[in-house]
């Protein structure tokens, strides 16, 4: 574009478009990539984990909760979510028998479950999150025997280390479908 050339708005516009798109990112082609598995990462107590991104279905800012008696501790009680009720989990607690703080970054994970869904509450949720094949072919065993029942590989990503959790898995485990004290 020569800077003595006098351009319409509307060319200018047209200028920064075809910029824009002979540098277009390839990131759609490296997300639909083979090989490559998405996940939503997030911290429960000194963890972080990440989960499929298709077993999370919604996160949410924890709402106000009403108790339930007679239930495990790590049953919050529940939530009323647009207008369905669901039970609140402190993930910490229900794991590693510590309770989850309430602050600015606790999030709930909204995941489905036999009758409907249920939420985690976690300590703060990074976003999403991918690993490559090359990633899940040196990945470790999990050894923490908290987690190794729901979560069998730990990949590393920057040099965190991070528990592959399958939340199928969880929700279809005894003791967390047992919430009676």
């Amino acid at each position: 574009m020569n800077a003595t050339t006098a351009l319409t708005p509307f060319e200018i516009l047209a200028h920064y478009e075809r910029l824009s798109l002979a540098h277009a990112s390839d990131t759609r082609e490296r997300m639909d990539a083979p090989g490559l598995w998405r996940g939503i990462g997030y911290r429960v107590g000194p963890r972080t984990l990440v989960s499929e991104i298709g077993e999370i279905n919604e996160l949410l800012a924890p709402p106000p909760l009403t108790a339930v008696p007679r239930t495990q501790p790590w049953l919050l009680g529940v939530a009323n979510v647009r207008g369905n009720l669901m039970p609140v989990v402190d993930f910490g607690r229900f794991l590693f028998g510590e309770r989850t703080q309430l602050t600015d970054r606790a999030r709930l994970l909204v995941v489905r479950q036999g009758g409907g869904s249920v939420a985690l509450l976690v300590d703060e949720v990074f976003g999403q999150r991918t690993v490559d094949a090359e990633q899940r072919r040196t990945a470790e065993q999990e050894d923490d025997p908290r987690l190794s029942r729901f979560a069998e590989q730990r990949v590393g990503e920057g040099g965190q280390q991070m528990a592959i959790l399958s939340m199928g898995k969880l929700v279809r485990a005894p003791d967390f479908r047992q919430a009676a004290a």
